[in-house]
């Protein structure tokens, strides 16, 4: 299945989730990047879809982070409709934007969103199930640099949760924040790994904020949502100075 540059599609918002196979794209940055989805009945099914030709249900794209490594881009997402989450999405791309495929099927009822690398070959993604409420909180693992991941739960037992932060200062040792939904609180809990996110152990559950000290330096790459164009934009600069890499349509199709 080809990624295929299109004319921006309608912008519907900044409202976006993701589905399906292993994709690949030629990119023009004045042509973004077109996500294909195909409106199966089996999802229509399981996301309890109901679309009709005068009524259809738009599918949209959300990227939520980007970041590098050895050479490859490697960007988190989602697609959705407006009211359901449909599939956790990585893209990845190993000539700066030019084409991108994606490296990891996509996973039902997912958002994946943060991306730690350290060194050349490690790296995380952090994700949550949503369906409808954010649960069980997991991590993409790559130890080559993003060309195939593993996902790992935080969790055995269901826990309303999302990651908030996430740390690695080696490849087996890092942390990690929950924030676990909790009516008219906060509740923040603190993991640490030995195992390279294989397993967490609970160090601290507190009421307030809980900060993790990041030594990395800022990201020369950025997400940034364009509602003139209805795209995603994947820069790369810092401060006021930021140059396109690639391009994504928000729009991806209407199931009908």
């Amino acid at each position: 299945m080809l990624f295929r540059r299109s004319a921006a599609g309608t912008w519907s918002g900044l409202l976006v989730f993701f589905v399906c196979g292993n994709l690949s794209a030629q990119t023009a940055l004045q042509e973004p990047v077109h996500i294909a989805y195909e409106c199966t009945e089996a999802d229509a099914d399981a996301f309890g879809f109901n679309c009709t030709t005068d009524d259809p249900c738009p599918v949209f794209l959300e990227l939520a982070s980007v970041e590098a490594t050895a050479g490859r881009l490697v960007a988190s997402g989602n697609l959705h409709t407006k009211n359901v989450t449909l599939y956790g999405l990585v893209l990845a791309s190993d000539d700066d934007g030019a084409t991108w495929t994606e490296p990891q099927a996509r996973i039902r009822s997912a958002a994946l969103e943060q991306i730690h690398f350290l060194g050349a070959q490690n790296g995380w993604i952090t994700g949550v199930s949503v369906d409808p409420l954010a649960r069980n909180p997991f991590l993409l693992v790559t130890s080559d640099a993003g060309r195939t991941w593993q996902q790992k739960p935080i969790l055995e037992d269901t826990k309303y949760a999302t990651i908030t932060q996430l740390r690695f200062d080696t490849a087996s040792h890092g942390e990690l924040v929950l924030d676990v939904a909790q009516p008219k609180a906060v509740r923040q809990e603190l993991y640490e790994t030995m195992t390279g996110g294989d397993t967490w152990e609970l160090k601290q559950v507190n009421n307030k904020p809980i900060s993790l000290k990041d030594a990395r330096p800022p990201s020369t790459l950025r997400v940034r949502a364009d509602a003139a164009t209805g795209t995603f934009l994947i820069e790369r600069g810092s401060g006021r100075t930021w140059k396109s890499v690639a391009s994504f349509a928000v729009h991806v199709t209407d199931c009908q």
